[in-house]
């Protein structure tokens, strides 16, 4: 099963590396396949890529959708 999730990125490194984050945890991800990526933007995160920009309501929804799974569950967030 694959999963892709949405994170906000909160630094820029370079033109192709950025720090995202999801649940406060911080990772650096690959941004080559993109353009124009900002601080603050949402994008949908798969295995270290950013695959897509995604709008940031949208991103919250399903932010908040795993979050209430896994307090339904007794699982971490």
């Amino acid at each position: 099963m694959c999963l892709a999730i949405p994170v906000q990125i909160k630094e820029i490194i370079d033109e192709n590396t950025a720090v995202a984050e999801i649940s406060g945890l911080k990772k650096t991800i690959s941004t080559a396949l993109l353009e124009d990526v900002k601080v603050g933007d949402y994008v949908i995160l798969h295995v270290g890529y950013a695959l897509q920009k995604i709008d940031p309501e949208e991103a919250q929804k399903t932010l908040a959708l795993f979050a209430s799974e896994a307090s339904a569950t007794g699982e971490p967030a």
